[in-house]
């Protein structure tokens, strides 16, 4: 599951694990981008490792990767695939990302040699309307979560306002965000 995760939320948690569940997936591998090419600013790459890690936790089904985070340079789709392709040469790779991301595809880098690399999950909302950009056959797949409202720019907002993001994100990650003050005043 690739994504900023700028914070990480329950949106995302639930997104993860109802695509474990409906796809039969071993393990879902959550990949914080390391410096995305499509979104600044973001927070440090270690802040938002971080707080995947404790979002994740208690999840024996979930991991988490720095493949994008160690790699220099701005982070492509295209290199994590490679990566995780090299890593698990025997995996089905399955990357799950939220709809709006995948509306965007064709602006990928490589957009091309990435189709090869794995089927592409489009998480979206029941009810939300969602158009798929023309894509080679069978890579890409609409799966329906149940209606989380939660946006991590919303959560970013809030935070800088001083307003309560508990049951928004996970606890531990409530108190990550808190400990370290992000999302104050342009952290």
């Amino acid at each position: 599951m690739g994504g900023t995760f700028d914070p990480i939320h329950h949106g995302h948690l639930v997104a993860a694990s109802e695509a474990a569940s409906t796809l039969g997936l071993d393990e879902v591998i959550f990949v914080p981008t390391g410096q995305p090419w499509h979104k600044k600013p973001v927070s440090s790459a270690e802040h938002r490792y971080l707080m995947t890690v404790i979002a994740t936790a208690a999840n024996p089904q979930f991991t988490v990767s720095r493949i994008d985070i160690d790699r220099p340079g701005t982070t492509y789709t295209i290199d994590t695939l490679r990566d995780l392709a090299s890593q698990y040469p025997d995996a089905d790779l399955v990357f799950i990302s939220g709809a709006d991301a995948i509306a965007q595809i064709l602006a990928w880098k490589e957009i091309d040699k990435v189709w090869s690399l794995a089927e592409f999950i489009a998480v979206s909302r029941p009810g939300h309307k969602l158009e798929l950009p023309e894509a080679p056959e069978g890579t890409i797949s609409v799966l329906e979560v149940p209606a989380l409202s939660i946006s991590s720019t919303n959560i970013r907002s809030r935070a800088e306002e001083g307003k309560p993001i508990w049951y928004l994100v996970p606890d531990g990650v409530v108190q990550y965000i808190a400990k370290h003050q992000l999302y104050r005043g342009g952290n």
